[in-house]
């Protein structure tokens, strides 16, 4: 059973840093690729940050050089690490593992102005 934990959410001031980590089981990690998502009220729910096919990242436009995805294969966890937040950052942040279609609870994140 695939199963993802999401945790490190919480509320900061505009301009800190926090760091969400993914612990995922069920799946073969290393070759899985991970990306994170994000869900504000009343909006969609997008793509932040992504390990695709051979550990290429991607990005998305409004989080370049203020995220860094990163992964621990051999812990199974894959890590968000998210600088100079704005209160725009404000969301639900939701762990991906895209090969198996699978999504955790999701961590909220509030950016105070």
């Amino acid at each position: 059973q695939v199963r993802l934990v999401e945790s490190g959410g919480g509320l900061v001031q505009a301009g800190g840093s926090l760091r969400l980590s993914c612990t995922a089981s069920g799946i073969r990690f290393s070759i899985t690729a991970m990306g994170w998502y994000r869900q504000a009220p009343g909006k969609q729910r997008e793509l932040v940050a992504r390990f695709g096919s051979r550990g290429r990242t991607n990005y998305a436009d409004f989080v370049k050089g203020r995220f860094t995805i990163s992964r621990d294969n051999a812990q199974n966890i894959v890590y968000l690490q998210m600088n100079s937040l704005k209160p725009e950052d404000t969301a639900v942040y939701y762990c991906n593992a895209e090969t198996v279609s699978a999504w955790g609870q999701g961590t909220q994140v509030t950016v105070s102005s």
